[in-house]
């Protein structure tokens, strides 16, 4: 007999653990496929970029994340010597936060448990068909197979997706053409900065403590660039690359993990394919350049959680579902070119080492340093007009302000209290936030809102130009203006 759930998501890393929370937040019931036994123990990616501690934040889940990772306040783009200043963004986290894979999975997996997510380790998918009302999943589990039926599919199975391939979604951009080296390996020698970086004519290099005594090295060694990607790393073998290019091994010793990695970079043609959506790796694979790749997943996961959970329970036409590729599409075209952009710059020939001089004095300008650190933190996305009938309202409409994401602003409500925005947003609801103390507009929301929309009148604790006039917001779940009116 066959297991009948609602979605089915196909991989339990961080991009289908945060969609499983945001589903079940809502109601939804939803299972995770996920083909390894035991939780990865690699440390893997390094980094929560601001607007991914907005997306926590959103729902009250950023406060494990804060007491375990390290806040830094600076990044870096390409590895230039002038770094990003995240300090300067407009957000309650001006910073990037040093945490590692490993902790972001435990605490979403934890979070997803205590939401009633059903999490199945040591399930394969093998074949995955759709029809008008559903999809069926057909894999084996422990040497037996099974089956299940699911209302919509989801792959967030990484990079070589099994989903998207039985989809027939086709991944389209360019192969490796060059490879690095990375080994999370135990330093006698450390750098004396605690996070170090360097190109020059022999290669480039990046070192990053990740506790007592083990530190990240990542190599990127022109003699070594053209290696397969799957030829296995050996230490000897980073060993030499660092002393070539650093004059010394630093000590090196003990690896806990040794990984080769390169600069394909691929986009999935649609994100959606009937009842199957794609997210996170499944949907773009790049460089992995600033740290962006396991950020744009959960806010992929942020993006489709909501709308798939309003088709499902009848609150949204179908039409939302399909702003999914609209809205998140863009974004992953802009994160592989970015991520192309940083691999050029990477490059150790005397060309690229001037160009690399030139980008740094240009981002010596606190105007253009703001703006690319807004791209990579995720703080500059904004979207499109959703395709949903407006709420009636007897003013005007400011579409200037549509789709942008909004920081956590202080509200003070009408007894006085002083809250934040985004903590009426816990609930995964649409947000109506009334800024004239109930004096303004009024507003008529269609029947099929009411039960899917939080209703806040309050006046802002401080003054921004950009919101000067309004009379009332009407917030999307994650954040972004659906309408303003004044």
């Amino acid at each position: 007999m066959k297991d009948v759930i609602e979605v089915a998501v196909v991989g339990g890393g961080p991009t289908g653990l945060m969609l499983a929370c945001e589903l079940a937040l809502a109601g939804i019931a939803v299972t995770v496929f996920e083909r390894r036994r035991e939780p990865v123990q690699q440390s893997r990616a390094l980094t929560l970029h601001p607007r991914s501690i907005e997306v926590l934040a959103l729902r009250g889940w950023e406060g494990p994340f804060l007491e375990r990772g390290k806040p830094l306040p600076t990044g870096h783009f390409g590895m230039l010597d002038t770094r990003l200043d995240f300090s300067a963004l407009d957000t309650t986290f001006k910073f990037t936060l040093f945490i590692s894979q490993v902790v972001t999975e435990t605490l979403l997996e934890e979070r997803a448990r205590a939401l009633g997510v059903d999490i199945r380790r040591g399930y394969e998918i093998r074949e995955l068909r759709q029809d008008a009302d559903g999809v069926d999943l057909v894999g084996s589990a422990s040497g037996q197979d099974f089956r299940c039926r699911a209302r919509y599919g989801v792959g967030a199975d990484g990079a070589r997706s099994i989903v998207r391939q039985l989809a027939g979604i086709r991944f389209v951009g360019t192969d490796t053409s060059v490879t690095a080296m990375l080994g999370d390996v135990v330093l006698a020698e450390p750098p004396s900065t605690p996070a170090f970086s360097a190109i020059n004519a022999r290669g480039g290099i990046m070192i990053v403590p990740l506790g007592p005594g083990l530190h990240r090295v990542i190599v990127f060694d022109p003699e070594r660039m053209q290696v397969p990607v799957k030829e296995s790393v050996t230490l000897d073998e980073l060993r030499r690359s660092v002393t070539r290019i650093c004059g010394s091994d630093l000590g090196m010793r003990d690896p806990q993990w040794l990984s080769r990695f390169g600069n394909e970079t691929r986009i999935a043609e649609s994100y959606r394919s009937g009842r199957i959506l794609l997210a996170g790796d499944a949907a773009h694979i790049h460089f992995p350049a600033g740290g962006q790749g396991l950020n744009v997943g959960l806010q992929d996961a942020m993006n489709l959680g909501w709308k798939l959970a309003g088709v499902l329970r009848d609150q949204a036409p179908q039409s939302l579902l399909e702003s999914y590729h609209r809205e998140r599409y863009p974004v992953g075209h802009a994160l592989t070119r970015n991520t192309e952009a940083q691999t050029a710059l990477m490059g150790c020939t005397p060309s690229v080492l001037a160009l690399r001089d030139l980008m740094s004095g240009f981002l010596k300008d606190p105007a253009l340093n703001r703006s690319l650190a807004e791209r990579l933190g995720a703080m500059d996305v904004a979207y499109p007009d959703l395709e949903l009938p407006a709420p009636r309202v007897e003013g005007r409409l400011v579409t200037a302000l549509i789709g942008k994401r909004l920081p956590d602003l202080e509200l003070t409500l009408l007894d006085g209290v002083v809250k934040r925005l985004y903590s009426f947003m816990h609930e995964g609801k649409w947000l109506l936030l009334q800024l004239r103390g109930g004096h303004g507009p009024a507003v008529q929301l269609d029947p099929t809102w009411r039960g899917w929309t939080n209703v806040v009148q309050a006046r802002l604790g401080e003054d921004r130009e950009e919101l000067r006039g309004l009379s009332g917001l009407l917030i999307r779940p994650d954040g972004h203006v659906g309408w303003a009116w004044a």
